[in-house]
């Protein structure tokens, strides 16, 4: 049975995401996603709430299941016996940054495989970070997220905004 995992932070859950879930479901028996807690970056969403958004976004798709951890992608993979690793690209920047922590990780645990996967074009531009931006100013971009993440993700941005 092939296992993979497809780490990230997932704040919040994009389509580019959804993408690479939907197709990486279809290549490997199962899908892990997991939600790490990165030290460097201040989420808007809390861990809790990013696996709740994927858990909904993810309902339609039986081999997915939504996971989190902290620490070392290794180390966690290593726990829980899997080997491959999903990593959804964008840009020559994202396979720069990418191909180097694969390297990493295979130093680390030399059974560790990366597959690099390249998003449909049409989510090339897509990241958390801009959908917050934009979102934040007030814009919408309804086709870029799930459908429940937007409800959410705005209510979110309004309580921050009223606090």
């Amino acid at each position: 049975m092939k296992i993979a995992v497809y780490p990230g932070s997932f704040d919040p859950v994009t389509m580019g995401h959804m993408n690479i879930i939907e197709r990486a479901s279809k290549l490997f028996d199962e899908v892990v996603i997991a939600v790490l807690v990165n030290s460097g970056k201040t989420p808007l969403f809390s861990l809790e709430e990013r696996v709740e958004l994927l858990k909904i976004a993810t309902a339609h798709l039986p081999s997915v299941t939504i996971d989190s951890f902290s620490g070392l992608l290794v180390e966690y993979m290593d726990k829980k016996k899997i080997n491959i690793i999903v990593k959804g690209l964008r840009a020559v920047t994202d396979f720069e940054y990418e191909y180097s922590m694969a390297l990493m990780n295979k130093k680390l645990n030399h059974n560790i495989e990366t597959v690099f996967m390249i998003t449909e074009d049409k989510y090339a531009f897509l990241s958390s970070s801009k959908i917050k931006e934009i979102y934040k100013l007030g814009a919408r971009a309804s086709d870029l997220l799930p459908p429940h993440t937007e409800d959410i993700l705005i209510k979110k941005i309004e309580s921050l905004k009223n606090k």
